[in-house]
């Protein structure tokens, strides 16, 4: 696959983007409180542990691509699709928040799935295509949490 900047920038984007979530998430997980506190706090661990891991994939894939996944708060904050949340404490803000920026995830990992095929990336595409089924699984069950 010959160089393209912009297909890498995507990626960073997507990587940016998974690196504000997590923050968030761990903010969730911190500052939950009321009836729904037992069983949030697991969740947003769970979440935030799972971030974690797919952050790590995103730039391993980025450096198996021979490019320089970007490392530097500053710019995950410049170049992330989602922004830092303020403190939440209420749970359904809280599970509201993790649907939305799911949903706007979703997205670009739709997005790099179809140009990833398109340049026969194979490792691209399987990352993204396993991302893209769990998201829509797991945004499922946030909105059935909502009601």
């Amino acid at each position: 696959m010959k160089k393209d900047i912009a297909y890498i920038e995507k990626l960073n984007t997507l990587l940016a983007s998974y690196q504000l979530h997590y923050q968030n998430l761990r903010s969730l997980h911190w500052n939950i409180k009321g009836q729904s506190f037992f069983e949030l706090h697991l969740k947003y661990e769970e979440l935030y542990t799972r971030t974690q891991i797919i952050i790590d994939d995103i730039a391993e894939r980025i450096l198996s691509l021979g490019e320089t996944p970007i490392s530097r708060f500053s710019d995950y904050l410049s170049q992330s699709t989602i922004s830092e949340n303020e403190i939440i404490h209420d749970g359904k803000t809280g599970v509201s928040y993790i649907l939305g920026t799911q949903e706007n995830i979703l997205r670009q990992e739709r997005e790099l799935l179809t140009i990833s095929g398109e340049k026969d990336d194979e490792g691209t595409n399987s990352l993204m295509s396993d991302l893209v089924s769990e998201k829509e699984k797991t945004n499922w069950m946030f909105r059935s949490w909502l009601g």
